[in-house]
């Protein structure tokens, strides 16, 4: 019995969901089903012939090596203790408002983020270091993890965001340009979270208490502490920008930094060189193991045209492009609620990336709006990757408790998604600068 190329798509949509319900890692899940398809239509030879070719390709394209350098970055940044400085130089500042330990670790997640660039690095690092903090003031554990999932998720935001890596690599955009346009809509981000702290603080008064003033003195004393991750986001974003280096270039430039001042600040000794080492390499394994599968997958849904098909479907509803682009953000919320960011962006970006072309919309600008939209995954119910790291290093709360503490900050980035698609400029304004 032979099957139409439409019906061997949707069964190889219908085995992949299957399979990751069953939890088989998603780059498994779709490189088996995506060499299985394309040897039912191509041919065996061929399909084992394109595991081969697609996994030396990866493994070895120069362009890829963007991801284990800032993963390395990240990585050694986290073991000398930068997060912690972050914190206690915000807190020293804002500790002090209704509230402030709260905007402290937005801020500092911001500023982890900006050398780390994963979101669920930021969420776990935070909950070590300012979940203890906000408990012993006497915040409530709500109000305490929903902050933290909530900052986590400004890792995909600011570059060197790896999300953002990926979907470039996958639409051949410039990776350089996506990390700058991912600066406004961060601190938009930011901005916004910090607003959202305040509101809660006036509209519950007695919820969130406030720590004493610190001296100026103190600030001062912690702004000299925090030089380090400042002098490393500066130097990598600026070289960025300014042109001095590419993408990639950035990353070894990065991670080579971080390794430098860690070693002139004496933070850094063999055994955490190692161990920094040890964890960027399973991290950008796993990653690399998604992109072969999503690369398998992708050959895959070209046999069989999908992506085509897809295009030709929105573009036939009669909808406006923005009409159409609410269509596809439905369809990532709930997305979000079965599957973690990076796999959704491998997932979903070749088979709607040509029909968001087909409307007009501009690529890079689509690709924040993605990021921020895949983003929200993980902090919304029922799944929400950020609040299951949270739960894993803080055992004293439930999952109920985060996901109400989280609510609040849904709805503003909710409202931040409506303001970055009625004002694109926000994300296109540095990379049309460059």
């Amino acid at each position: 019995m032979e099957f139409s190329n439409d019906a061997v798509a949707v069964l190889g949509f219908a085995v992949l969901f299957a399979l990751m319900l069953l939890r088989v890692p998603v780059g498994m899940a779709m490189g088996l089903v995506g060499v299985t398809g394309f040897g039912y239509i191509v041919g065996g030879g061929p399909a084992l012939k394109m595991i081969g070719q697609t996994t030396m390709r990866v493994v070895t394209d120069y362009t890829f090596g963007v991801i284990p350098m800032f993963l390395l970055m990240g990585s050694v940044a986290s073991r000398t203790g930068m997060s912690k400085e972050l914190f206690q130089a915000a807190n020293r500042f804002v500790g002090h408002l209704r509230g402030g330990l709260g905007i402290a670790t937005i801020a500092a997640c911001a500023g982890f983020a900006a050398i780390s660039g994963s979101s669920v690095a930021t969420a776990a690092t935070f909950s070590t270091v300012a979940y203890p903090e906000m408990r012993r003031f006497g915040y409530p554990k709500s109000f305490a993890t929903g902050v933290i999932a909530a900052g986590g998720t400004l890792g995909a935001m600011f570059p060197p965001s790896i999300v953002l890596a990926v979907y470039g690599l996958i639409t051949q955009q410039d990776i350089g340009k996506l990390f700058i346009a991912g600066i406004l809509p961060g601190l938009l981000a930011v901005s916004m979270y910090m607003v959202t702290i305040a509101v809660i603080g006036a509209v519950k008064p007695g919820w969130l208490p406030s720590a004493k003033v610190a001296t100026w003195q103190e600030r001062y004393q912690a702004v000299k502490e925090v030089w380090a991750p400042l002098l490393l986001f500066v130097f990598v974003i600026g070289g960025l920008y300014g042109g001095l280096f590419t993408p990639t270039e950035a990353g070894g430039m990065g991670a080579g930094g971080a390794i430098v001042i860690s070693m002139v600040r004496r933070r850094l000794s063999r055994a955490d060189l190692l161990a920094s080492l040890l964890q960027a390499t399973r991290t950008a394994a796993a990653v690399f193991t998604v992109l072969i599968g999503a690369m398998l997958f992708g050959y895959f849904l070209t046999v069989t045209q999908t992506p085509q098909k897809v295009t030709e479907f929105i573009t036939s509803l009669g909808l406006s492009p923005i009409g159409a682009l609410v269509l596809i953000m439905l369809m990532y919320l709930v997305l979000g609620c079965l599957m973690d960011a990076m796999a959704m962006v491998i997932l979903t970006v070749p088979i709607i990336f040509p029909a968001v072309t087909a409307l007009g919309f501009d690529p890079i600008w689509f690709g924040v709006i993605v990021v921020m939209t895949v983003e929200l995954g993980l902090i919304h119910p029922p799944v929400g990757m950020n609040v299951f790291v949270i739960k894993t290093v803080v055992q004293d709360v439930s999952f109920s408790t985060i996901f109400y503490g989280v609510i609040p900050f849904v709805i503003t980035d909710i409202l931040r998604l409506a303001i970055l698609i009625a004002f694109p400029v926000i994300a296109t304004w540095l990379p049309g600068r460059m």
